[in-house]
This record gives structure tokens, sequence and C-alpha cells, in this order.
């Protein structure tokens, strides 16, 4: 079954939103009193300072509207990833965060995760710049168990979310959003 881009991009970004809320749940936050337009107090809840997000490129870029939906002022981060074609070894080739990256929860973005070899390189990335592992929270749409059982076993601190655990993941997920396919 063939489906169009244009439906294919608006599933994926409802998917992606349901992701990111999900882990938005997972951020501090505080009680706050708000003051509608007609004048009336409510109580509410409001974010704590220093929360940010952080991409995997290409692919986890997907994932920065969504973000930004819920979030319009959250900053984003962005790590390069690229695996040897001969070796498949993962490797960082670029990486750019907050400053005060250590001091904030990280939202990693990452939607399809085959082995978990990228998202061990990413958070290693970010371990060095003193990000703990249980302020890292992993945005995913699909990975395979074997994916999972790996990044699990390497960051048991850090928390996941994913909306699909299946023996198959798809590999063509990012040409597809983006039409390079």
């Amino acid at each position: 079954m063939s489906t169009t881009r244009s439906d294919f991009i608006f599933y994926a970004d409802r998917l992606i939103r349901l992701v990111v809320e999900e882990g938005l749940n997972q951020l501090p936050y505080r009680k706050c009193t708000i003051t509608t337009p007609t004048g009336q107090t409510y109580s509410g809840l409001r974010y704590e300072k220093g929360n940010c997000g952080v991409s995997i490129m290409r692919s986890g870029e997907v994932m920065e509207q969504g973000l930004r939906d819920c979030c319009r002022s959250i900053r984003i981060g962005k790590i390069l990833v690229q695996s040897d074609e001969d070796t498949h070894e993962a490797k960082v080739v670029y990486s750019k965060f907050p400053n005060d990256i250590n001091c904030r929860k990280v939202l990693l973005m990452y939607p399809i995760m085959s082995t978990g070899n990228t998202v061990e390189k990413a958070v290693n990335v970010l371990k060095d710049h003193s990000v703990i592992e249980e302020n890292i929270i992993l945005l995913n749409l699909f990975c395979t168990p074997v994916a999972a059982k790996h990044v699990i076993s390497h960051f048991p601190g850090m928390t996941i979310f994913t909306s699909e655990v299946h023996p198959v993941a798809t590999t063509h997920f990012g040409q597809k959003y983006f039409g390079t396919e």
C-alpha cells in the first residue's frame, strides 16, 4: 500500500506530537497562579526553566517542529552522527548545544532506532558535556527490540518514550518525510 507524502507527513506529525507531549509530561514544573483575560485567577502549572531539545541530525530534525509547537521558546541543540559504510561504526561529526546543557533536562529526538548505536554515541556526547543520564529523555517513534535492549543496557537511568517496538524498523522515514527518497 502506498501513502502520499502529504498524508505521510500529516500522520507522522501527529505521532511525533503525541510522543513529544508524553516526554514533556516528564519535565519538572511548579504551581503558579494565572490571571485570565477576564480577570479570573486559575491555579495552573508552569515548566521550570532549564529544559532543551537535542535532535540527532538529520531524521531527528523532523521532531523539532512538534517540540516547538508545544514549547515555542525551547532551545534546541544538534548532534550529527554518521555511520561508516563499511564498518557501520558510528562517529560524531558535529555537535552544538546550549552552553549550560549540563544544567538542563534534555529531550533527545531520534525517530527511528534500528541498532541503538547512533543513540549511544549521541548520549555519550551529552555525557561528555556533563549531562547526567537521568536528565536525558529519548523521544522515539519506532525502534527494534535489539535497539531498545542496547540503549537500556548502556543507559539504565535514561527515560525512553517510543510509539512502537517491532523487529523491523523502517529505514526510509527521513527520506519520505523530507521528500528525498
